[in-house]
This record gives C-alpha cells, sequence and structure tokens, in this order.
C-alpha cells in the first residue's frame, strides 16, 4: 500500500472515518455503557489500548504470516491483548470492570478492530500501523465520551459522577451537580435514548461535512470572465 501521512491518519480516525459515526462499527457496546462519563471513558480507553497494541503486533508478523491462517492470527492476538486488557481492569477497576461486564471480553469480536488489523495493519509499517489503532481507538472513544457526557446531563442531570470507579478515590469528589434534585430524562438513559443522542451525533457530523464541502466548493469553483466590448469601425451601406 502507497505510504499514507500520519497527518492523514489522524484525520481519518478522528473524524473523516471515524468508525463510529462513518463506519458505523461497535454499535453495541456504544449504545449499551454510554450511560454514563466513567462507563464511556473505561470501555472507550480499553477498546483504543486493544485496538493500538493488536495493530502493532500485526503489523509486526504481517510478512510471517500465510494467507490461509491470517484471520485466525489476527484474532488470537487481539483475544490477547483483549485478556491482558480485562485483567489489568480486574486488578485496578473493579467495580467498574463488573459494571462493564460482558462488554469487555467482547471487545475481542468488536469489527473496528479485526478492522482495522485487515484493512490497514497488516499492509503497513509499524509506526504508521500503530498510530492508525491510536486514532481510531480515540475517535472511537471520543465519540463514546460525547455520548456518555450527554446521556449523564440529560438523564441524571450530574457529570463526572463515580469517577473514583477509573481514578481512585483522588476523583471522589469530581460529580458535578448541574440541577436540582429530582431531576432527569428517564429517556436518555435507556437504550432508546443511547439512540437518539447517536443519530443526532452522525446527523450533525454529515452537516458539518456538509458545509465544508460546499465551502470548498465554492472556492475551487472556476471564475468565468465577462465578454469583452467589441468595436466595430467602418461604414455600413
Amino acid at each position: 500500500m502507497a505510504d499514507i501521512s500520519y497527518r492523514e491518519i489522524a484525520h481519518n480516525g478522528l473524524w473523516k472515518n471515524n468508525p463510529a459515526l462513518v463506519q458505523l462499527l461497535g454499535l453495541c457496546p456504544l449504545l449499551a455503557v454510554t450511560g454514563s462519563v466513567v462507563n464511556a471513558l473505561g470501555l472507550g480507553l480499553a477498546t483504543m489500548l486493544v485496538l493500538t497494541a493488536s495493530n502493532t503486533a500485526i503489523s509486526m508478523i504481517r510478512n510471517h504470516v500465510s494467507e490461509a491462517v491470517k484471520i485466525p492470527a489476527f484474532v488470537m492476538i487481539i483475544a490477547s491483548f483483549t485478556t491482558c486488557t480485562e485483567l489489568l481492569m480486574q486488578a485496578f477497576t473493579y467495580e467498574l470492570y463488573t459494571i462493564l461486564g460482558i462488554f469487555i471480553p467482547l471487545i475481542v469480536t468488536n469489527c473496528i478492530i479485526l478492522g482495522r488489523a485487515e484493512a490497514f495493519a497488516c499492509k503497513n509499517k509499524v509506526a504508521a500501523s500503530a498510530l492508525d489503532g491510536f486514532m481510531m481507538g480515540s475517535g472511537f472513544g471520543l465519540v463514546l465520551l460525547l455520548i456518555g457526557t450527554i446521556r449523564e446531563i440529560l438523564g441524571n442531570g450530574t457529570l463526572f459522577a463515580n469517577m473514583h470507579l477509573l481514578f481512585g478515590p483522588m476523583a471522589e469528589h469530581w460529580t458535578l451537580h448541574l440541577f436540582g434534585e429530582g431531576y432527569g430524562f428517564l429517556i436518555a438513559v435507556l437504550p432508546p435514548g443511547a439512540f437518539l443522542v447517536a443519530g443526532m451525533l452522525i446527523a450533525l457530523k454529515n452537516i458539518i461535512d456538509k458545509r465544508i464541502e460546499t465551502r470548498r466548493a465554492a472556492k475551487q469553483a472556476p471564475v468565468t470572465s465577462g465578454s469583452k466590448r467589441v468595436r466595430t469601425t467602418g461604414a455600413i451601406s
């Protein structure tokens, strides 16, 4: 594959080819665990770690694996890093691990990770593959975080609640109470709320892309010069 610039890799992962808003991959965890910021951030970091590490490892062995066993080898690598991430969460963020539940081990089946391994990591150098994994994971994590933020604010009227589950005792007082007691839209914390928020974010991105494309086309439009006046001399019989 032709060399791709690091800037383009970053732009693809964060915006142009965002796995959640453009490719629409990983929607199951995206919609299931984004009821709060801490849940979204925990799963986002775990996914980014697995994606970056697996992309790097797959790029390193890309010239030593035959086509016949390529996919099984990729799955084994992804499963290994997923298990390592799961064990780390059990050791250091056990309560958050129990809340996220099955969605941590299911990272191994996330289409984003296997898709990047097949589409990018097995065809590019280690540095580019590592950056691609990090940026794709960051793009996915940022969408998770944004949906979690919106749903927590609308559903509970708080922000950064229970952050101690991820950052320990120092984060026990990070909770911001944005509205009074008893505030909350129930639909925001239910699955339909996740669909609504995700749909609005996708629509917003499409609107922004359309405006950018329109402005770019206007700047690149050719300028047509006006017609010149021709003077006719001589007598006309």
